[in-house]
C-alpha cells in the first residue's frame, strides 16, 4: 500500500497486548493517553513524523513481528512510550510500555 505523508493519520487500537495495558493505567495516565491519541486523529503523517512531542522514532534494538516491515516507539504520556507501525494511513498500536527502556528491548 503507497504511503502519502500528507493524509491523516487514523488510529487502530484492537491490539489485544495494547487494550490490555491501555485499561490497567489508573486513570490520570488513561485521560494522557487519550489526549494523544486525540491529537494523533488530527495530524497527517509527516505532522507526526515532526512532532517534537511525539518523538516517533524507528525501533532497530527489536525484531519487528512477522508481516510487519518496521515497529516505532512514540512518547503516548510524558512517562510513557507506545509501540506501532504504520499500515498505510493506519497507525496500528501495539504496547504501552511501562518506562523507555522496555520499549527498545532492553532490561
Amino acid at each position: 500500500m503507497r504511503k502519502k505523508n500528507d493524509d491523516p493519520v487514523k488510529v487502530d487500537l484492537n491490539n489485544p497486548v495494547f487494550q490490555r495495558h491501555l485499561v490497567s493505567l489508573d486513570k490520570t495516565e488513561a485521560s494522557r493517553v487519550l489526549a494523544t491519541l486525540k491529537k494523533l486523529l488530527q495530524l497527517t503523517w509527516n505532522q507526526v513524523y515532526q512532532d517534537p512531542g511525539l518523538k516517533w522514532e524507528k525501533i532497530t534494538s527489536v525484531p519487528p513481528p512477522p508481516g510487519i516491515e518496521s515497529v516505532y516507539s512514540l512518547r503516548i504520556t510524558q512517562a510513557r512510550r507506545a509501540t506501532a507501525y504504520r499500515d498505510g494511513d493506519m497507525l496500528r498500536f501495539l504496547t504501552i510500555e511501562p518506562d523507555h527502556d522496555a520499549t527498545y528491548g532492553k532490561k
